[in-house]
C-alpha cells in the first residue's frame, strides 16, 4: 500500500493471492434497494463493493455493475456465505446461487461470514472455497469475524490461510489482538462498521473534524486507512457516499492518531454481533 500522503480512491493493496483490492469500499448491509447507492459510488470513483448472501442484494449489486458501464474487471466485488449454509456441498451450491444472482461468473473475493457453524463445518466450507477458487469462480478467498483461533484451525488442517479477515473495526472497537495476528500472518484486515453505525459524536472525533475541516465520519475513515485497514463505510445517500470518499486530501498527525487510538474500549466497544470468540 502507498504511504499515507499518497493514498487515493484508486489505491490498492495486494492480497496474498496476488490480486489488487481497492483500499476503500462501499458496504451495502441493510440496503434492500442498493443499486442506486452502488451506481452513485461507482460514479464518484469507488471500485469496491461489499455484499453478502445474508444481505439479499447480490442481484442489485450485479445490476449496478452492469449499468455503470465500467468494465467488470475494474470493479472489486465481495460476497459472503452465511453460517446456516456452511458445509462442503452446501457452500458450492450457495456460491453458484450467489453468482447466478450477481449475474457474473466470478467474485473477486468470497468470505466465510462467521465461524458460528463450528469447527467441522468451518473447515468443510473453507475446503469448498479453495476448490471453487481453483475452478475460477472466485479470485481470492477469506473469512469474516474470525479470531486467531479460527484461522489457526485452517493452518492445523494443512490448508492455505485466508487472504482477508473482515471484522468490526472502528475507534471504539479496535480488535488489536486480531489485527496484530493478521498482520503477522500477511492477512489483510477489512473494517466493517467503520462509522460506528453513525455514532460519531465523541468529542475527540468532533475536535479533529473541526481541526481538519472535515466531518467525524471522514476522520474515522481516514484513521482506519492510516492504520492500513480497508474500511467499508455504508450509506444509501449519494451525498454521504461521496463525502465518505473525500478522505485523501488530508492526513491525521501522529498526535491525532494517538488521540483516536485512546478511544478503544476493546470488545466492550463493539456495536454489532462481533462473534470473534465463538467456539
Amino acid at each position: 500500500m502507498s504511504s499515507a500522503k499518497t493514498l487515493s480512491l484508486r489505491t490498492t493493496v495486494r492480497l496474498p493471492s496476488g490480486y489488487e483490492m481497492p483500499i476503500l469500499g462501499l458496504g451495502v448491509f441493510e440496503n434492500d434497494e442498493c443499486a442506486p447507492a452502488c451506481l452513485a459510488a461507482l460514479q464518484c470513483g469507488y471500485r469496491h463493493i461489499d455484499t453478502a448472501r445474508y444481505y439479499k442484494n447480490e442481484a442489485q449489486v450485479g445490476q449496478a455493475v452492469r449499468e455503470s458501464g465500467i468494465p467488470r474487471e475494474e470493479i472489486f466485488v465481495t460476497s459472503k456465505i452465511y453460517h446456516p449454509e456452511h458445509g462442503y456441498e452446501n457452500t458450492l451450491a450457495a456460491l453458484q446461487d450467489s453468482l447466478d444472482k450477481f449475474g457474473c461468473n466470478y467474485f473477486d473475493l468470497y468470505l466465510i461470514h462467521s465461524g458460528l457453524s463450528g469447527k467441522e463445518k468451518r473447515l468443510e466450507t473453507w475446503r469448498a472455497l479453495i476448490d471453487a477458487r481453483n475452478a475460477g469462480k472466485i479470485k481470492s478467498i477469506g473469512v469474516s469475524n474470525y479470531g486467531p483461533q479460527h484461522i489457526e484451525e485452517i493452518r492445523a488442517a494443512g490448508l492455505e490461510l485466508p487472504a482477508v479477515n473482515q471484522i468490526e473495526l472502528h475507534p471504539f472497537c479496535q480488535q488489536r489482538p486480531i489485527v496484530k495476528y493478521c498482520r503477522e500472518q500477511g492477512i489483510v484486515v477489512q473494517a466493517y462498521s467503520p462509522l460506528v453505525q453513525g455514532r460519531l459524536d465523541d468529542p475527540v472525533l468532533l475536535r479533529l473534524a473541526e481541526k481538519h475541516g472535515k466531518d467525524a465520519a471522514q476522520i474515522a475513515i481516514r484513521w482506519s486507512l492510516q492504520h492500513g485497514h480497508v474500511p467499508l463505510p455504508k450509506s444509501a445517500r449519494p451525498e454521504r457516499i461521496l463525502s465518505n470518499s473525500q478522505v485523501f486530501d488530508f492526513e491525521l498527525s501522529e498526535e491525532d492518531m494517538a488521540a483516536i487510538d485512546a478511544l478503544d474500549r476493546g470488545k466492550e466497544g463493539a456495536i454489532t454481533w462481533n462473534p470473534v470468540d465463538c467456539p
